[in-house]
Formats: structure tokens, C-alpha cells, sequence
């Protein structure tokens, strides 16, 4: 449920602008909408203003840096220094972590440039002894690939500088590398020769380029011995910067950035000589705090509070109020999505309803749905410990409330597939059904579903618990188990074109709410006529009016065609539309599909191992259920990522696009709010609190 909106335009006198804008960081629930137009300035500051801004946002800056180089997480809660004092805090802290940075870094570029070059550097000085020295001598040291032909080299040397160089090379892992030796007024002709070949002379990066080969093979040597040691002997020096200095500095960084944010309020307010007016919104339920953060000021500030106007405002911030089982499914599946216009229908609900139920109707295994169950347990225990989950490989972590929400919504999925895998008695594939535990009980069978005109024949089986919902059995029960799949689609694609005529009659749309009479009439014909027709294998029974289900199709095709009349200059491409949304309710026929071949490859898996245990007893067994876990494994990694964006599709494009859901959007609502603690907060000058007044 999108929770309603009030808007809200303060004026308040400008010398108490900013105590009026830091009891509205206090109060946490005012959400800014940028003034434009008017008499009054509006943009960015200009004057005294404007030098406070940059004062600010560089030692804003200069603190944010430094917390970046010291690499610490945030310390518990320090009190906030004096005012006097940011500036010696931050420079204090910067200047040695500073220098401390410059040393980790340079340490760092050695131990990377001796990772790469520290053998290659170690022949060349082993091979040229004492040459690179020479003053009458230049060395050319090379690096040549496992392709490279020193044959060439030496004739295009032998060109160049005929009896006047020597050449050696050494094998150094993969690759070669070699030095020229020639008078130090030819080293460029060597250098050509080299060029010539398609080879290039080797030099080392950073403070090692330039060194002699000696030299420089003395020094990677230091750091290949003592490179590490000096790293974590720096580190260490890290942390106790850190330990020293970062409290005050988190809490300076806090306090800036609430003085920056100040800042940013005045430039999207409108300012006048001697005053300054705020536009923006907050939600209905919360008016009492900001009245309460106003009312202190007295006179020194004048608010209107009213309801916005869904029809007509745009910008309108949009903030979501589900309940608790809905909440979760808000933070995880429906981020993947764009926050629905304000004023119009939100259908976290509905994902949060149908979505684990069309995932657990394709896995449909209680094996898997225990093994979803142990996910979901295992995120929520690291939730309750406080702890995140940190997934490097894709450059992401994952906080605690954002493990406790997704571990709710993983065990919510993993229920509905347990409960499936027990209607189509599934249990890593056919395992439970091979130890007689699932069996198909044909009478039961066919009073269920003998009304489709399906019939179970054949051999009886004996078991436990009879199967109900037997997908695995295509040649009998293909049919039915795929109309069912149909009927959610035909659900939810009517659903959609009916909350579209709903949001057409609720803002006075009248494009919107005919297109939508047209489409559920005519996507609810069309269904009908395949019914009637038996899938279009008879055609006849479309003319038997005795028959109600043809005159529902035909009120249908009537409202269709009334509703295209009314809107056929505006979207003369109805009919095309009507046809696609045909095909939308036929993509709900990939739950069945993608389900089935999900349960067929179990099955596949699972018979594999029980022929071995019955070819090969015991060893058999073992090996069978060895291999039977692994091909599990692989199959549940394979197809995991499609089960879970299938429904998810659905939801998206099937039934959403007809809703008109995803043609707009409104920005999330995201109130100024204070990081610093309010008690110890910029000094602000005093202003008058005499009586409260809200203009209304």
C-alpha cells in the first residue's frame, strides 16, 4: 500500500533559517522538493553563503578522504568535538594518515613491480655481472615470448652492428630474457634492431626505472625478504590511526555533512533578502512530529499543510506501508522493480502472494524445499547474530536486515515447494515414489480430475501418501496441468486490465479506463472462445447461444469494440494489443513447462541411481546416491536462476505492463535527516517560541 502523501510549504525568516532547518533534520520526516520559478533566488548560493558552502564541503572532503585511507568501519558513537575544533581534528588526523598512505602505497607498487619483474631482473643481473656499470658500455636487457625467434634479433644485429655487440638470454618461467651488450654511443641502433624484430627493450615501472640491473636486483631482493613484514608492520600503524583518531573524525564527518546538507535545503529553497521559503512532502501519519519540530518557533515560522493532488502533482515522493509478511517481500523481490506512481496501485501484495506460490508450483520437490528451508534458516541465524554476508565475487555485501528479510522471503518459497513436492509427490525426483512412500492411487485420480475427461488407467500402485497432482505423468495429466498454469494467467492479465480501468475511473482517465474496458473484454472473449472450442479443435459450439459461456464471449467482443471505438484515434493499435495480451495469458504456460522439465531431469537423475543400486546392490547404492547428489546439484545450480526470475518475469511484464505500472514512476521518499547527534549540533541563534501558528 503506497502510504498518502501531505505537502507542506514553510517560510521562515532567513537569519533563523538554519535552526528551523536543523530542527527539520531532527524531526526526520521532511522530504524537499526543489522550488522553481518565482520572484524569489533559487539555484545556487552566491555570496557569503556560497564561501561557507565551499569552507564546509572542502573540509567535508578532506574528512571523508581520510576516513577512506585509514580503512576503518565506523567506532561506536564519540562526542562531537567544538565547532572550533573540526578543523584541528580533521587536519590532525589527515596529515598523519597521509603520510602513512604514501608509504603504503609505495610499498605496495614495489612488492607489485617485484611480483612481476623480480626473476626477469634477477637473470639480467646474474647474466651481465658487473657490465651494467661500464662507462664505455650500454646493456639493452629484453624480454622474449616462447614465439619470439632470436635468431631474427641477431641478424638484424649483425645488420646494425656488425661485430660490434654481444647477446646472452635466460629461460625465466615461461618466457626468455635477454640483454645487448655494445658501445654506450650505439645502445639507439641496438634499441632499433630491437624494434625491427617486433621486440622492445624492458623497462621497469616506478623508482626502479633507471636503477643499474644490480642495483635494481639488489632492491626488488630487499622486497621480496621484507616486503611483507614492512606491509603488516604498516598496517598495524593503520589500525592504530584508526583506533586514534577515527571516533572524533566519524563524528566531525557526521556533524559536516549535516551542515552541508543545511547547505543544500537553502539552494533548493527560494530566497528572498530577508527571508527563505521550503517546499515538501511528508506522509499523513507523521504531520504531528513536524508540527511538533515547528511549533517551538512560534511566530519565526509560517507552515501550510494540505493534502497533495494525486492527479495533478508531479514529483509526489512515494513511500510503501505493507504489513509485516508483505514488508520482506518489499525490500527483496520488488527492489528489482521501479516504486509505482504515487496515486496509483501498488502490488507488492500481490508479488508477495503469487510469486512464492508460482516458484514452489515449478520446483514442486520437498527435497529441494528442505534444502531451501536450510538457506533461509542459515541467512536468518547470521541475521540474528548481527552479521553480514559478504559476497566478493560479485562485489557485494549484504547487511543483516537485508539476510533476515531474504532468508523470510527463501523459507516463504521453500514452504509453498515443500507443499507442492507433497501434491506431486516429489522428492528428489521420484525417490520417495521408487521406496513406495508416493504412489498414484488411479480410482482417487480419477474422481479428482475425471471431470477434465482425463482417465487414469493401467497398474495400480501401493504406497503411503497418493499422489494428487501427477505433472510427471504428461501422457495423462500434460493437458491439465498445463490449463491450470493458464488459469492464473488468465487471472492475472484481466486483474491488470481491470485495475486499469479501476485507475482510469479514479483519475478522471478516460483513455486509460476505455482502453481497459476494451482489453478486458476482449482478452476475456478471446479465452472463451478457446474453451468453447476446445483449443480451436471445434468451432461449431461458438453459434449455440443457448449456451452462456458464448454469450459472455460475445458481451465481450461487444465491450472491445465499443471500448476501441472511444479511443481508436488515440490507439488505433488496439487490435495488435489485444492479440499480444492473448499471448501474455499463454505465457503463464512456462510454469508448467519450466516445472516439468525441472521434474524430469530429477527423475532422470533419481532413476540413474536406483538402477545402479539395483544392478549393484549395496556398492550400487552408494555410488548412486554419491553421483545422484552431485547431478542434483548441478541440475538445482543450472536451472535455479530461471525458476526464480520466471515468476518474477510474470509479475513484471505480464501482468504489470497492462496496469500501466510501468510506464511511470515517482521518486522514493527519502527525508532530510540528521547523522550527527542532535544534542551537540551546530550553534544556532536564538529565536522567538512564544506561541506555535500553522497557517491552514
Amino acid at each position: 500500500m503506497i502510504n498518502p502523501m501531505q505537502q507542506v510549504v514553510i517560510a521562515v525568516r532567513k537569519r533563523d533559517s538554519e535552526a528551523v532547518i536543523t530542527a527539520l533534520q531532527d524531526a526526520g520526516v521532511l522530504h524537499l522538493k526543489p522550488i522553481q520559478g518565482g520572484p524569489l533566488n533559487i539555484g545556487s548560493l552566491v555570496g557569503e553563503d556560497a564561501q561557507h558552502r565551499r569552507d564546509d564541503e572542502r573540509m567535508l572532503a578532506r574528512a571523508e578522504s581520510t576516513i577512506a585511507e585509514l580503512g576503518a568501519y565506523r567506532p561506536a558513537p564519540a562526542p562531537l568535538p567544538a565547532q572550533s575544533e573540526w578543523n584541528g581534528v580533521v587536519e590532525g588526523a589527515a596529515q598523519p594518515v597521509s603520510a602513512l598512505a604514501k608509504q603504503r602505497q609505495e610499498l605496495q607498487s614495489d612488492m607489485d613491480v617485484e611480483r612481476s619483474y623480480g626473476d626477469a631482473v634477477r637473470a639480467l643481473s646474474r647474466m651481465v655481472g658487473g657490465l651494467d656499470r661500464s662507462r664505455r658500455l650500454g646493456l639493452v636487457p629484453f624480454l622474449l615470448q616462447p614465439t619470439d625467434n632470436i635468431a631474427e634479433l641477431d641478424a638484424a644485429l649483425r645488420e646494425a652492428l656488425p661485430e660490434r655487440y654481444a647477446i646472452a638470454t635466460e629461460q625465466v618461467g615461461q618466457n626468455r630474457v635477454g640483454v645487448i651488450a655494445t658501445l654506450r654511443a650505439e645502445r639507439d641502433a641496438a634499441r632499433a634492431a630491437l624494434s625491427k624484430v617486433r621486440l622492445g627493450e624492458l623497462r621497469l615501472p616506478g623508482r626502479f626505472d633507471g636503477m643499474p640491473l644490480t642495483d635494481a636486483a639488489a632492491a626488488m631482493e630487499d622486497v621480496r625478504r621484507s616486503g611483507a613484514a614492512r606491509q603488516a608492520e604498516l598496517n598495524g600503524q593503520r589500525e592504530k590511526l584508526a583506533q586514534q583518531y577515527g571516533p572524533a573524525l566519524y563524528a566531525v564527518r557526521d556533524a559536516l555533512k549535516d551542515r552541508v546538507a543545511v547547505h543544500d535545503v537553502r539552494a533548493v529553497s527560494a530566497r528572498g533578502k530577508y527571508s527563505l521559503t521550503m517546499m515538501g512532502y511528508l506522509p499523513a501519519d507523521r504531520v504531528p512530529v513536524l508540527q511538533n519540530a515547528l511549533g517551538r518557533f512560534g511566530d519565526a515560522v509560517s507552515y501550510e499543510v494540505y493534502p497533495v493532488d494525486e492527479h495533478h502533482d508531479h514529483g509526489v515522493p512515494v513511500e510503501l506501508k505493507n504489513s509485516n509478511y508483505v514488508r520482506p517481500f518489499q525490500n527483496t523481490v520488488m527492489g528489482l522493480m521501479s516504486l509505482p506512481k504515487y496515486g496509483t496501485f501498488d502490488p507488492t501484495w500481490v508479488v508477495a502472494w503469487f510469486f512464492p506460490f508460482f516458484f514452489g508450483m515449478i520446483m514442486a520437490d520437498i527435497g529441494f524445499g528442505l534444502l531451501f528451508l536450510a538457506f533461509g534458516m542459515w541467512l536468518l541465524g547470521k541475521a540474528r547474530r548481527g552479521e553480514g554476508w559478504d559476497l566478493s565475487l560479485f562485489g557485494a555485501y549484504l547487511k543483516p536486515d537485508t539476510l533476515k528479510d531474504l532468508g523470510f522471503v527463501t523459507n516463504v518459497m521453500a514452504a509453498w515447494t515443500i507443499l507442492w513436492g507433497f501434491l506431486t509427490g516429489e522428492f528428489f525426483g521420484t525417490l520417495l515414489e521408487h521406496m513406495h512412500v508416493f504412489y498414484m492411487n488411479n480410482d482417487l485420480l480419477n474422481r479428482l480430475w475425471g471431470w477434465t475427461g482425463v482417465h487414469f488407467g493401467g497398474e495400480h500402485a501401493t504406497g503411503l501418501i497418493p499422489i494428487v497432482f501427477p505433472r510427471l505423468d504428461v501422457a495423462t495429466f500434460g493437458n491439465v496441468a498445463l490449463v491450470f498454469a493458464l488459469l492464473f494467467g488468465i487471472l492475472q492479465v484481466l486483474w491488470g486490465w481491470g485495475i486499469r480501468v479501476q485507475q482510469g475511473i479514479k483519475h478522471g482517465d478516460r483513455l486509460h479506463m476505455w482502453e481497459g474496458i476494451a482489453m478486458v473484454g476482449g482478452v476475456g472473449a478471446l479465452v472463451l472462445m478457446a474453451f468453447i472450442s476446445r483449443g480451436a479443435k471445434d468451432f461449431g459450439g461458438l453459434t449455440n447461444f443457448g449456451d452462456w459461456r458464448v454469450l459472455l464471449m460475445a458481451l465481450g467482443f461487444l465491450m472491445f469494440i465499443v471500448g476501441y471505438l472511444m479511443v481508436i484515434t488515440k490507439l488505433p493499435t488496439l487490435i495488435v494489443e489485444l492479440l499480444s495480451q492473448g499471448g501474455a495469458v499463454v505465457s503463464y504456460a512456462r510454469i508448467f513447462a519450466v516445472g516439468l522439465v525441472s521434474a524430469i531431469l530429477a527423475r532422470l537423475v533419481t532413476d540413474l541411481g536406483w538402477s545402479m543400486y539395483q544392478n549393484w546392490g549395496f556398492i550400487g547404492a552408494i555410488l548412486g546416491l554419491v553421483i545422484g547428489a552431485i547431478l542434483h546439484f548441478l541440475v538445482l545450480a543450472l536451472t535455479l536462476i530461471g525458476h526464480i526470475l520466471q515468476p518474477i518475469r510474470l509479475h513484471m511484464v505480464e501482468f504489470l505492463n497492462p496496469t500501466g505500472f510501468n510506464n511511470e514512476t515517482s521518486p522514493r521518499y527519502n527525508p532530510l535527516r540528521r547523522l550527527s547527534p542532535a544534542a551537540q549540533n551546530v550553534t544556532v541563534q536564538p529565536v522567538n517560541v512564544s506561541a506555535g501558528q500553522q497557517v491552514k
